[in-house]
């Protein structure tokens, strides 16, 4: 579980020397850099922005931004100090995408190990700056994410979506826990493993917690004097919420978050990135079963297939009556003179002179026949045909690619967790078939 927030430092302000402080990073030991020297780097930021200023012309003073200072912090027990280091490393050279200078430090003052980059606001070239762009913290979090299930390790459920976050909350430092947050912590534990509400009594009572029962279940752990009610929890406390929670605990993201761990503690050099984009994928839609899963996809095929289709005849529909006012308006304007040949008795000299006019008559009547139109209908009729088709057939269009795109992305990531969760089980299935065999 990684946080992370993002912080603009304007000019006059220096972090680095809080980021580099020697007691926090073992002595220097659990410092690294990317395109240049920690010692030297706020000089050479501050080169960087005025040869910036020198090229674009624009300098705002006081209120330019010189750096961006970056924060990833874990889970108590996941990572190491070194480890840390690493994976602020790899958040900050596929943040900036190799193109900025950065510094970073693994911090090992808080029992949480985390790390602190600052990054140049202006690139390797000096000749753009870093675009602070809106909700860049959530793109941040999402890249973080991703690291973090690529190296096994867990990811926040519900983060806080501002620049910064509750850092009490999530990594519970430096305040002692109070006799409810002991409470929460007991109950989150037995939720993890027992299969339902009953099992999760057992759990609490195995961890010598009396239980009260009453209008409403009151805990006291051994630490309390008192009997702590269960509607004063919290929302996600309550026994529907906990019923929730037992129910959802083996669910379609729990289960490949867990697998991802599994897979890189037993082999660190797996490829998980493309499990772990797709693990961020299903949880942006809130598609927490298989059966959802399988779900959204037959309905993102059908959406598709049935649009397309319906946009293809729309289409074909379209060129039939656009061929059929050509020959309207042709018939219209032969009918006299068809009349004339015809009541000359097909007069071949009649025709040299009005062949074409002739020819396009016929042509017309042919078309009729093939319709099996007893009938012509008016040209007004068609036009308004043609015109209500053409609306609906555009607003089809508007939707055919990210119709298309919703399809691509929920078959892949269907076939991405079909591969991840059941290929191994299929292989080994198929070797016995041919054993058998």
């Amino acid at each position: 579980m990684a946080t992370t927030w993002l912080k603009a430092l304007h000019t006059g302000t220096n972090s680095i020397d809080y980021v580099l402080n020697a007691t926090k990073t073992d002595s220097g030991h659990l410092i690294d850099s990317y395109e240049c020297n920690p010692l030297t780097a706020q000089a050479e930021f501050l080169l960087s922005k005025q040869l910036y200023s020198q090229v674009s012309g624009r300098d705002r003073g006081k209120h330019s931004v010189t750096a961006y200072h970056m924060r990833m912090s874990f889970k108590h027990g996941e990572v190491t100090a070194k480890e840390a280091l690493h994976l602020g490393m790899e958040l900050a050279k596929r943040w900036t995408k190799g193109k900025h200078q950065f510094i970073a430090a693994s911090h090992i003052n808080t029992k949480n190990p985390h790390t602190h980059i600052i990054f140049n606001s202006v690139n390797l070239d000096c000749e753009r700056k870093f675009n602070d762009f809106k909700r860049s913290a959530i793109a941040l979090r999402r890249v973080s994410d991703r690291i973090c299930l690529e190296h096994g390790l867990s990811v926040i459920e519900k983060p806080a979506l501002s620049q910064g976050y509750n850092r009490d909350e999530y990594l519970g430092e430096k305040k002692p826990l109070t006799v409810r947050e002991q409470l929460k912590q007991l109950i989150d534990k037995s939720i993890t493993t027992c299969n339902d509400f009953k099992g999760f009594i057992a759990n609490l009572e195995a961890c010598a917690v009396e239980i009260k029962h009453g209008k409403q279940l009151a805990f006291k752990i051994p630490a309390s004097k008192k009997f702590c009610r269960m509607d004063t929890l919290g929302e996600n406390y309550s026994i529907d919420s906990i019923n929730k929670r037992i129910s959802n605990k083996h669910n379609l993201l729990l289960d490949i978050q867990t697998r991802i761990q599994k897979r890189y503690k037993d082999n660190p050099e797996s490829d998980l990135k493309d499990i772990s984009k797709t693990l961020l994928f299903l949880k942006d839609r809130n598609v927490t079963t298989y059966e959802l899963l399988t779900e959204k996809v037959n309905v993102a095929v059908d959406t598709f297939g049935n649009h397309n289709g319906r946009r293809k005849v729309i289409e074909g529909r379209m060129a039939e009556l656009d061929s059929l006012l050509k020959h309207i308006a042709a018939y219209a304007k032969t009918v006299d003179i068809f009349r004339t040949y015809k009541e000359g008795g097909f007069s071949n000299r009649f025709y040299s002179v009005h062949k074409a006019e002739i020819n396009a008559h016929r042509e017309a009547k042919k078309a009729f026949l093939a319709l099996g139109l007893e009938r012509l209908p008016s040209a007004d009729s068609l036009r308004k045909e043609y015109i209500s088709l053409d609306a609906e057939r555009k607003t089809l269009s508007r939707g055919y690619k990210p119709e298309r795109d919703e399809m691509i992305a929920f078959l892949r990531a269907k076939d991405i967790t079909d591969n991840f969760l059941f290929e191994p089980e299929r292989r080994i299935g198929k070797t016995h078939e041919r054993e058998e065999l």
